[in-house]
Formats: C-alpha cells, structure tokens, sequence
C-alpha cells in the first residue's frame, strides 16, 4: 500500500491584514524564537554521545523538521496571499472580510466573519471564504435566505446583519 497523498488544493488566496499579522508573527516566532532553542537543544543532546539510544536527540531533530516544514510553508503561502484591506463599493452585500449575523428557523442568531481559509477559526466566529456556508453568503443582501447543505440536511438562514470593519 502506497504512502502517497496527494497534496490538497490551496484555498482561496485571500487574506485580512490581522490575518497577515498573525501569519507573519507566527513565522517570526518560529524562525527567530522556537528554532533557535530547538537547535541548541539538540546540539546539547548531541554532545552526550550515542545518538541512536538518545531520545532527547531524536525528538529535537523531529521537531526541527516539523518546524521547518512549517516555516517553509508560511513563507510560500504568504507570498502567494493577496491582502484584502479595502471595503468593497457596496456594504449592503457580503464581501470578503465582512460581518455577518445570520439567523436560523429557530430563530438562533450566529455571528460570522467571512476570511481566508489561512485564518479559520470557528471559537472566534471566522469562517473560510471556501466553506459553503460563505460561499452562499457571498453577493447577497441584508434579509435575503440562504439555503446550505449541511451533513444533517439542508439549512435555511437569514442575513439579519452585515458589517464591515
């Protein structure tokens, strides 16, 4: 059996300005802060002796690579990114980087900001511009319904808010 995977699509090349930050921020801490540790650690693991039997040693050159396949990447993937910072001409329709309050038949109100799929995060209410909740929300209208298949069937919603910041 084979090990191949094959590499997964990159998502939409669009990014926020906080989304850059923290991407960027993340590569500073790695490369500048996280790496350098690590490689003192191993060096010192190193300086035992036997490294077949050394755990410390295996372990370090384990996440020296983890960190180095992170930080190569970022790297990629921030120069690739395109950062949306400009309001679009007309906020009465869902945008990239835009608020929206959508509302349920339960009448449950959620909050969610359309991003890139660089900077999901459901805790925080960001979800990915991929997703197909936003791509159902993408171009519509304060009150309009939205109608997604969800893995329970298809939900309807209705855009109470949108808000831009």
């Amino acid at each position: 059996m084979s090990r191949y995977r094959p590499p997964r699509p990159a998502g939409t090349p669009l990014i926020t300005p906080e989304g850059e930050v923290r991407l960027r921020a993340e590569l500073h801490e790695l490369w500048h802060v996280k790496r350098p540790q690590v490689t003192q650690s191993v060096s010192e693991a190193a300086a035992q002796g036997d490294r077949s039997e050394n755990a410390e040693y295996t372990y370090g050159k384990k996440m020296l690579r983890e960190i180095d396949s992170r930080v190569r990447f970022l790297t990629k993937r921030l120069e690739k990114l395109k950062v949306v910072a400009e309001r679009p001409s007309d906020p009465g329709k869902v945008y990239f980087g835009a608020w929206v309050t959508v509302e349920d038949e339960e009448g449950e109100q959620a909050r969610y900001r359309i991003v890139g799929p660089d900077e999901l995060d459901l805790r925080q209410g960001l979800i990915s511009i991929d997703s197909p909740l936003a791509r159902a929300l993408v171009g519509r209208t304060l009150d309009a319904e939205v109608q997604v298949q969800t893995p329970t069937g298809p939900k309807l919603w209705y855009i109470t808010a949108i808000d831009y910041p």
